[in-house]
């Protein structure tokens, strides 16, 4: 015998776990974590950085490491923001129709925003 802890409407409405949140959250914490040694190693690499101007910020930039880790920041830093500001928007946006439209802003801004990132340190790293 099983206990349903589910009301009759929610089950008439068919309302229930959607299955996705587990992974969502795993998500989220995998994201985090490989974003500590990436935050610390830019933070370290920035301030052994001889200067801060222009040139020694691209000729940090055009070394093959400094660009691969940049890159794997980068990526890393806008899907946790992603995923992030979803469970915001899912937890303080009730209508469906903004909910879904601010979801799709939010996709559609971190991927250009990744995008925009990751074809900028290839043209310098690659430029060099």
């Amino acid at each position: 015998m099983s206990i349903n802890f589910r009301t009759p409407l929610s089950r008439v409405k068919g309302l229930g776990s959607a299955k996705e949140g587990t992974e969502h959250f795993w998500l989220q914490r995998l994201t985090a974590i490989a974003l500590i040694p990436l935050v610390l190693w830019l933070a370290f690499s920035v301030a052994s950085l001889p200067s801060m101007d222009y040139l020694a910020i691209r000729e940090w930039l055009s070394q093959p490491f400094s660009a691969i880790v940049m890159i794997l920041f980068m990526t890393a830093g806008f899907y946790h923001s992603r995923l992030g500001l979803q469970v915001v928007i899912e937890d303080y946006i009730g209508s469906h129709g903004p909910r879904t439209a601010a979801i799709i802003a939010v996709n559609f801004i971190a991927v250009a925003m990744g995008v925009t990132g990751v074809f900028s340190v290839l043209r310098i790293a690659l430029a060099a």
